[in-house]
């Protein structure tokens, strides 16, 4: 079946846990080079904070992802906690209503997502933040749903979207939160968030694959 049930989907969000908590030594050396090294110890505190509280629960997909994003929002420091909270809130907003979860339906929530992010920061693709990546994962998604794709080819694609999404983020110079203030000194580095966002975009691809 190409599609899995929305009361399934709590593997997915503790491997998206995993990806979090295996990268917490590199998303800080990402961050410390023209950050302020945090990123990894924030991002890792967030999500092992949901998957302490959770992970003996039953939770569906996308109350997983209402509830990752309150403990972001509210429980860890940085720039980076209300723009995940925002993203995953507004993600399992557009996805509440869904009993299972196709390629379509993994669209709307993906997009509901970046717009709330949008919403709340003007960058924009180019600017050398998770947009560059959030933002043509969504778009391979819908283009791979619109075609008829098969679901798992879709996530492969929104998969090789995102990290040549965060790859582009190396020869971008930053435009918005610390790492702004260094103008071209902060070219030739990837961005932390568009680094995070693709850790993880991948392990929700490969966690939805094996519910497939």
């Amino acid at each position: 079946m190409d599609r899995f049930k929305n009361a399934d989907g709590k593997p997915v969000l503790l491997k998206m846990v995993k990806g979090i908590q295996d990268n917490k030594a590199y998303l800080g050396e990402v961050d410390g080079l023209i950050g302020d090294g945090d990123h990894g110890m924030n991002m890792n505190k967030g999500f092992t904070v949901f998957e302490t509280r959770f992970k003996e629960k039953d939770i569906s997909f996308s109350e997983g992802l209402d509830e990752l994003g309150m403990i972001l929002l509210n429980e860890i420091g940085g720039s980076m906690g209300p723009i995940y909270g925002t993203i995953f809130m507004d993600m399992a907003e557009a996805g509440e209503e869904f009993k299972e979860i196709g390629p379509a339906e993994f669209a709307d929530m993906l997009e509901a997502g970046l717009s709330g992010l949008c919403g709340i920061v003007e960058a924009k693709v180019g600017d050398k933040t998770l947009v560059d990546t959030l933002a043509p994962a969504a778009a391979a998604v819908r283009e791979g749903a619109e075609a008829g794709t098969a679901f798992a080819e879709i996530l492969d694609k929104m998969k090789d979207a995102a990290r040549a999404g965060r790859d582009s983020t190396k020869d971008m110079v930053a435009k918005f939160g610390r790492s702004s203030r260094l103008g071209e000194r902060s070219r030739g580095v990837l961005d932390a968030g568009a680094t995070s966002c693709c850790i993880i975009l991948e392990a929700m691809a490969d966690g939805i694959k094996e519910l497939l």
